[in-house]
Order: C-alpha cells, then sequence, then structure tokens
C-alpha cells in the first residue's frame, strides 16, 4: 500500500498563542515525511485570520482559513477536514510542536488498510520547568498530555487523543465529523473527550476499524502557569466528568466508560499506593499526588452526575453533522447524534 498524503490541521483562536502557533507550523515543516498541506483553521477572531494570512501569504503549502461552523475545537476541526486534500488529517495542538519523525510514524501505522486512526504520545513543557511535586503523572490527561496507564508502544485502543491525532478520510465518510457541544468553546469551560465519542461512533460503525497509539508519534505540548495550579486541576477534572456525561448519552455509558472503569480501579489505586509510599520515605509531594488524585475522582464523579442529570433534562445539546462540502469529500451525517 502506499504512503498517505497527510494533512495537517491546526486550529487557532488567541493571538495569545501567536508564538506557539508559528512554533507549531515551523514544526510541521520540519517533518522527515513532509505534510501535503497545513491548515490554520481560525475560530471566529478577525484579527487573528488577518494576521495569519499576512504571515503565511507567500508560504508554500501552508494555508489559514476561517471556522466556517459555530464557535469552538470541533467545528474549527470539521472546517479543516472538509478544506483538506490529504487522505490522512493529522491534529496537532495550537501550542505544541511535533518531533521530526512524528508524520512518519502516522503514515506507518496506515500500512493496514483496517486502520482508521492513529495518535500518539503528548509530553508536558511545564511553564515553571518542571512538574509540580504534588500533579499526578495519572492525571496528565488534564494539561492536554498522554498519562500514566495508557499502553506503551503502538497498541489498539478505544480512542485517540485529539491534540495529537490522525484519521482516515474514510472514517469521516463513515461516521461524519467532531460533534459541536461537547469539546473546548474557546476561554469557556475546558470541556473534552469530543475525540472519545468521534472514536466510538466510528467503530460504532466499521466494526472492523482499527484504532491505534503509537508512542514514538511525539509531540510535546506547552503547559501555561495557570494550569499548574490546583484551582485549574479540579475545574479541568469537574469538567471531564461534565464531558463524559455527554459521551454517555451519545454512545451510551457502556462504550463510553469502558477505559475509565479500568483506570479507576486500576490505575488509580496504584497511583494512591504509590504516592502515600513517597509520603512515608519522605519524598516530596507525595501526599500531595494522592491527594490530587482522591479529589480529581471525587470531582469528576460530580461533574459526570450533574451532567448526566442536566443532559436527562434535555439541558446539554450537541449534534453530530455530516463534514460541508469540500475539495477532500462530504461525509454523511452519523445516526445517534444527539441535538
Amino acid at each position: 500500500m502506499s504512503d498517505p498524503d497527510i494533512s495537517v490541521v491546526i486550529c487557532v483562536y488567541t493571538e495569545d498563542r501567536w508564538e506557539d502557533i508559528l512554533a507549531a507550523v515551523s514544526s510541521v515543516r520540519a517533518q522527515s515525511y513532509p505534510a501535503l498541506e497545513t491548515l490554520l483553521v481560525v475560530d471566529h477572531n478577525p484579527a487573528l485570520l488577518e494576521r495569519l494570512t499576512k504571515e503565511y501569504k507567500e508560504a508554500t503549502g501552508v494555508r489559514v482559513l476561517a471556522n466556517a461552523g459555530p464557535r469552538g475545537l470541533s467545528a474549527g476541526r470539521n472546517t479543516g477536514i472538509a478544506a483538506s486534500y490529504g487522505e490522512v488529517i493529522a491534529f496537532l495542538d495550537d501550542d505544541a510542536v511535533a518531533e521530526r519523525d512524528w508524520l512518519r510514524r502516522f503514515a506507518e501505522g496506515y500500512a493496514d488498510p483496517k486502520v482508521m486512526a492513529v495518535g500518539g504520545r503528548t509530553m508536558p513543557i511545564w511553564a515553571s520547568g518542571r512538574r509540580p511535586d504534588w500533579f499526578p503523572e495519572e492525571f496528565d490527561w488534564v494539561v492536554g498530555c498522554t498519562y500514566r496507564g495508557l499502553p506503551t508502544g503502538r497498541v489498539r485502543v478505544r480512542n485517540v487523543l485529539g491534540g495529537n491525532a490522525s484519521f482516515r478520510r474514510t472514517a469521516f465518510d463513515a461516521a461524519g465529523g467532531f460533534a459541536t457541544g461537547i469539546g473546548r468553546d474557546g476561554d469557556k469551560r475546558p470541556l473534552g473527550c469530543e475525540e472519545t465519542e468521534l472514536c466510538i461512533r466510528l467503530t460504532r460503525a466499521r466494526p472492523d476499524a482499527v484504532l491505534l497509539i503509537d508512542d514514538r508519534a511525539v509531540i510535546h505540548h506547552r503547559v501555561p502557569e495557570i494550569r499548574e495550579h490546583f484551582g485549574y486541576f479540579r475545574t479541568r477534572a469537574y469538567a471531564e466528568g461534565l464531558s463524559k456525561a455527554l459521551v454517555a448519552r451519545s454512545v451510551g455509558a457502556g462504550k463510553g466508560l469502558e477505559s475509565e472503569r479500568r483506570y479507576t480501579t486500576r490505575v488509580l489505586p496504584a497511583g494512591i499506593a504509590r504516592g502515600l509510599r513517597d509520603a512515608l520515605l519522605a519524598r516530596p509531594g507525595g501526599a500531595g499526588r494522592a491527594g490530587a488524585i482522591v479529589t480529581g475522582v471525587l470531582t469528576a464523579a460530580g461533574g459526570y452526575v450533574v451532567g448526566s442529570v442536566r443532559a436527562r433534562r434535555g439541558g446539554a445539546a450537541f449534534a453530530v453533522a455530516g463534514i460541508e462540502d469540500g475539495p477532500g469529500h462530504r461525509s454523511a451525517p452519523a445516526d445517534g447524534g444527539g441535538s
């Protein structure tokens, strides 16, 4: 099977990340496996759209376009998918840089025609220069990074993680695009899980689909100083619970919480035990890490309960739509989406 052409989509929304955006694009342009194109999708920010258009006016292989849907990360990604030409569409966060072989590792995964998605490993770059002593590795998903408990190597998974992921174009033909109303929306509550919902929907539409994570496909994700604080940790954990409730509403609690059950019954108890052991050995942050894990679980559970109640009352809305007409394709809306 020939090597796939890969389009890279980077969704951006604020000029505060200007230097990060430039670094992200530079890391894509330096890949050992060249991208077919890089698409910068600007989320309802005319000033940033104009500035980026001027910046990349003469750049080969870089296109700047406006989010054609409602505000938010999911609609921005859907805009990028519709405008792209590649057989595979990869997604990179606007505050991350990819290692040189990032796209090469993705491309290798698609040698098997059954593979519909390939994700990678995301490493944190802490603003303070080091991980806070109290911050448990089991909760690195709070800052958008790969967390302790995920399998290593190149392995089959239920879902990839959205900031470092790729999908075969035909995956969107089968399942539709990212659901709006689940993921992030500018500076509002830090929701997530839109890639989880899509991946579960994809495997329902294509039961033979294989989804992989290859931990050699590495990106480095900047963690701003505000996200190193315990207040953000609690806010993000609560938002994750809200998001999981929406995922469960879309695909059912059985599949929607399948991986989470193993995580909460095996990975987190082991993390608490390590933290308490480190505390007994007078190692820095041991008790804090154990306490953060307990707090994170309880806070996420609270968010899930609130989100489930809202969903039953019809107060939480999301929608799954087909990808709009673009140069690459048009996909059909997926069954089962709520609105």
